[in-house]
């Protein structure tokens, strides 16, 4: 069951945030700066210039950025970075963490210029799928339109990497794994950071794990899966088309210390790995360690954006059914029911779109402004009614 809009589905998921936290989410200290601002540097040597660091990495085959997905300042040096390498090497393509294989076609679609922005983040279940704030990849994504740049589905569904982390990889059918191979084994440090993250979180007894726990074992089976499937798209694309240079968008935990996606890239013998980390003025240096990545960029505090307003509520809970999107109940005083709707009705449309999913239905609530109409049509009892929800103004 769904509320409406009940917060977008987010990839990471439990694994990766945990990693994320343990990596990278060091308390500041002042008066240090490993990172210069504006400013590339190679950890364990020093500044680069930009010309140069950039020229190494036209010449790899896979070039690796990582990103916290909701940094502003990160996405913009990504797009920053990526039109610069494509100065350099006009023959490229994209591949991102954000869409899993099986939504390729629409962004073959995207890029061949048949869709919308709408239309794209629909076909490309954008809110069930990844859920983040469109606004931070848009960029992203339209620089890849207008240049013609093939953009690349890197990742799997989430219930397979869930499934691995439940009860093993060997318990998920060959059908179910989307052709993801076997993973190479983690090595001794990317166990170590691993484990780490993982203790942050003890037993429902409160007992620390130990590193030869099943549950331990499992979670680092799933993160290898994550890491691999990437790896497998990005090398596939590699040596589909030798010439090209491959740039694969993800988060930094993936990237960091060569030890997930640039590690199962070299098992699949793609040997000319490039990684590119942004670093923020205020991250701890004891994080800045030689084997980082390649080069990193420094970047500024990241400034406060105004709070976004709340997203419009029709107040009502719904779930997906095979005749459209059920509503199981009304909340008493909202939008809804001052609407008219009531528990039981199916609606089938809403601002003159079909909606055959709670997610659809959602999509089209958040972006519907405040002080609008949204008309809603529905079946109730096997009748046909239309209704008008009516949203405040702003506050």
């Amino acid at each position: 069951m769904h509320r409406v809009p009940a917060g977008g589905a987010r990839a990471i998921g439990l694994a990766a945030a945990a990693i994320a936290a343990a990596a990278f989410s060091f308390p500041a200290r002042a008066h240090e700066l490993c990172a210069p601002l504006a400013r590339w540097t190679v950890p364990g040597s020093g500044r680069i210039a930009a010309p140069e660091i950039l020229a190494r990495a036209a010449n790899a085959q896979v070039v690796l950025l990582g990103e916290t997905h909701d940094n502003a300042d990160h996405h913009r040096w990504e797009l920053q970075t990526v039109a610069a390498l494509a100065g350099l090497h006009p023959n490229l393509a994209l591949g991102f963490e954000m869409f899993p294989r099986r939504v390729q076609p629409a962004l073959d679609r995207w890029i061949a210029g048949e869709l919308n922005e709408a239309e794209f983040l629909k076909a490309a279940d954008w809110s069930n799928v990844w859920g983040y704030d469109a606004a931070y990849y848009l960029p992203l994504f339209q620089f890849a339109r207008l240049n013609h740049v093939p953009m690349i589905a890197l990742n799997v569904e989430r219930n397979f990497p869930h499934a691995v982390r439940a009860k093993g990889l060997a318990s998920v059918p060959e059908a179910r794994r989307e052709g993801v191979s076997a993973p190479a084994a983690a090595g001794e440090a990317y166990l170590v950071r691993l484990f780490r993250a993982y203790s942050q979180h003890p037993d429902e007894k409160g007992a620390a794990p130990a590193r030869s726990d099943p549950a331990f074992l499992r979670f680092v089976e799933a993160q290898l899966v994550w890491d691999r499937a990437m790896a497998q798209a990005l090398a596939a694309a590699a040596l589909r088309d030798p010439n090209a240079l491959v740039v694969g968008i993800m988060g930094s935990q993936h990237v960091a210390h060569g030890d997930g996606v640039p590690h199962q890239l070299d098992s699949l013998g793609i040997k000319r790995i490039t990684t590119l980390l942004p670093w923020s003025a205020d991250a701890d240096c004891g994080g800045f360690t030689a084997d980082l990545a390649s080069a990193v960029f420094g970047l500024p505090l990241e400034q406060s954006e105004p709070a976004a307003p709340p997203a419009p509520l029709l107040g009502i809970q719904i779930e997906t059914i095979p005749a459209g999107v059920r509503v199981v109940a009304v909340s008493p005083g909202s939008i809804a029911e001052r609407s008219g709707l009531q528990a039981g009705d199916v609606l089938t449309e809403a601002a003159g779109t079909t909606v055959k999913t709670a997610a659809e239905l959602k999509a089209i609530v958040v972006r519907t402004a405040p002080g609008t109409w949204l008309p809603l049509r529905a079946m109730r009892k096997d009748a046909p009614i239309e209704r008008t929800a009516k949203f405040p103004p702003a506050k």
